[in-house]
């Protein structure tokens, strides 16, 4: 878990997806969202028309109910977006005798559901109701293809070579069963209902194309439950990391995204998605004291500033020593580790999700984190970090890596286009 920070989660008064549209054929759910006492009425010029347009007595959403991410773009949504408080990841295989023809009809099917169901509305086939009452709660749906993919489909020369598989690290215990697969898919959203409603329609569309090969949830803080934005705590208590890249540096694309034109020139505009389960072994952190939790981190647990002093934004002095001579960021941190300067500038997104599975017949919690982190060459960005950490990262013997998956997920699709079709039609 490199200590880069995750997006911080939107609160009511910080909302960053966009209102639901209050143009012309409103939908069932979206016209739920009027103006309220939620601080999002607009009333300036040139401000966002929504909820106003909505029939007079609707009831009106939350600003959690009402945030709305936008399905078209030169990038797919769930990677930049801020962390949303329900997610799932589920992973297919083609059925047998399924090639291109059958993956560009499912990935046509499942644009349209996304675009649907992210604008608030129903899903085009067989809606089960599930959301009816609710916005779109900043819904996020992206597609992501792994390698088997591409053999399955007959396209092994259009396969990105950033997509050979990763190497093995020690620390892991990977489940097959849990790992890999053909076609990939991340829903979040801010509502457990919403995110729970596109998962299924998903599945349902997948039809005899694709059967489920697996599929986890997850969860984050939910919206406003801080007094103000800030970065997300794990299962362990740790703020997790600081270190982020951000849209707002000049880098960023160019480390997030690959170039257009792309290599290969159908994922320009994409990124690829490292995707990890990683079970935290909580008895045995939990029995650490503090100061050793801090030590083995490299940073506050109350805070997440550095050990070496400062707040969370204050750069980590690793050259500091304390009275006795010895280093105050001990040269095993998993923050020392991690820090891009000690890894070649390697830098990724990281945008996770905690996951908590039940109690194990002994009584251990099975739970961790949901890894998963974007960045425009995983041999660049994921691989030199893990590497690192598995030669003397302290946070290792305090987790396990269990399932593992990477995965190219193309730019955003054009309005009119589905995801992938640059691909699949190329």
């Amino acid at each position: 878990m490199p200590d880069q920070s995750i997006p911080q989660a939107r609160t009511p008064e910080t909302p960053t997806a966009e209102p639901v549209s209050g143009a012309s054929g409103i939908s069932r759910r979206a016209l739920l969202g009027t103006a309220g006492a939620t601080g999002l009425v607009l009333g300036t010029a040139g401000g966002a028309v929504g909820y106003a347009s909505a029939p007079a007595g609707a009831t009106p959403l939350t600003s959690v109910g009402a945030g709305r991410a936008m399905f078209h773009g030169k990038h797919q949504p769930g990677i930049t977006d801020g962390l949303q408080a329900r997610g799932h990841l589920v992973a297919f295989d083609l059925a047998a005798g399924a090639g291109r023809k059958e993956a560009a009809a499912l990935l046509r099917r499942w644009s349209t559901t996304a675009e649907r169901l992210m604008a608030g509305e129903a899903a085009p086939h067989g809606d089960t109701d599930v959301a009816r009452d609710a916005g779109p709660s900043s819904l996020t749906l992206t597609f992501g293809f792994g390698h088997s993919f591409f053999g399955r489909t007959g396209l092994e020369k259009q396969r990105p070579a950033a997509l050979d598989p990763l190497p093995d690290f020690s620390s892991d215990h990977l489940d097959k069963s849990r790992s890999d697969g053909d076609l990939w898919v991340q829903i979040g959203a801010d509502d457990a209902l919403v995110a729970f409603h596109a998962l299924r329609a998903i599945q349902k569309e997948a039809g005899s194309a694709a059967r489920v090969r697996w599929q986890m949830n997850g969860f984050n803080r939910s919206p406003g439950a801080t007094a103000r934005p800030m970065t997300a705590r794990n299962l362990m208590g740790q703020l997790d990391g600081t270190r982020n890249p951000k849209p707002t540096d000049t880098d960023f694309d160019r480390r997030i995204f690959v170039p257009d034109p792309g290599e290969p020139a159908w994922m320009a505009g994409g990124s690829y998605a490292v995707v990890r389960r990683i079970r935290m072994l909580l008895d045995d952190w939990e029995k650490l004291s503090l100061t050793a939790q801090e030590q083995v981190i490299g940073r506050r647990k109350a805070d997440g500033a550095p050990l070496s002093g400062g707040d969370e934004t204050t750069p980590m002095d690793l050259e500091k020593t304390d009275a006795q001579g010895g280093y105050v960021v001990p040269l095993n941190a998993h923050a020392r580790i991690t820090r891009p300067e000690k890894n070649g500038g390697a830098a990724m997104l990281r945008r996770p999700f905690s996951y908590h599975d039940g109690i194990d017949a002994d009584g251990t919690p099975d739970a961790g984190l949901l890894f998963i982190c974007w960045q425009a060459d995983p041999l660049r960005g994921f691989v030199p970090v893990q590497r690192k950490l598995d030669r003397g990262d302290a946070l290792s013997r305090y987790i396990r890596h269990e399932a593992s998956g990477l995965f190219a997920v193309p730019g955003g699709a054009a309005k009119g286009e589905y995801v992938g079709q640059r691909l699949l039609e190329g």
